[in-house]
């Protein structure tokens, strides 16, 4: 098991505007997986902002080298909705490995990378998490309150600790949860 972690989470958002920071960190903090530590320096979540989802794809290769030399166990996870013109998560990782390519990263390395990709916006997992439905299809309403944030990350840490498997998750929901399930895997060797 890892004994020093790190994780850098990319997401998109300006700081102070976005809820995804408060997202991660709740639902982070709630999973409280065993390869993640309470003291101070030895492991870390960092968010970080990196607006527009072209900005996003952009910074991406220069972070991943970045946790690939920091040393101990340091992951990265990329946080990005998936908009009208991507229809699934495969899809907008490709546009995230042709970045990567051309800025000479290796597939290896690219694969050890966490997608986490929203449809339409994180929003719409939240209406999923704290009413049990939501139309991916659409953009789901803005949230203006850390609370309601909060509480669905939480939902999902308690979901994804019991295994349930109703109501059945949308199906971006679902996609990134299995990109976080394989950093489990990983972070338990």
């Amino acid at each position: 098991m890892a004994s020093r972690t790190q994780i850098v989470c990319l997401h998109e958002g300006k700081k102070g505007r976005s809820i995804d920071p408060i997202f991660i960190h709740t639902v982070l903090k709630a999973l409280d997986p065993a390869w993640i530590r309470p003291w101070q320096g030895n492991n870390i979540v960092r968010p970080v902002d990196c607006g527009g989802r072209s900005d996003l794809i952009a910074r991406m290769p220069t972070e991943l080298r970045s946790c690939l030399t920091m040393g101990g166990n340091t992951a990265l996870m990329v946080w990005a909705d998936l908009d009208h013109d991507m229809a699934t998560g495969e899809q907008l990782k490709e546009r995230f490995w042709s970045a990567a390519q051309q800025a000479g990263i290796q597939r290896e390395q690219f694969d050890k990378v966490v997608f986490v990709f929203a449809k339409d916006r994180l929003e719409n997992w939240i209406e999923f998490l704290l009413t049990g439905a939501t139309d991916e299809s659409k953009e789901g309403r803005r949230q203006r309150h850390d609370k309601a944030v909060a509480e669905a990350a939480r939902s999902l840490a308690k979901r994804c600790a019991s295994g349930a498997i109703e109501p059945k998750l949308p199906p971006s929901l679902s996609w990134s949860c299995q990109n976080w399930r394989k950093l489990v895997e990983r972070m338990r060797r």
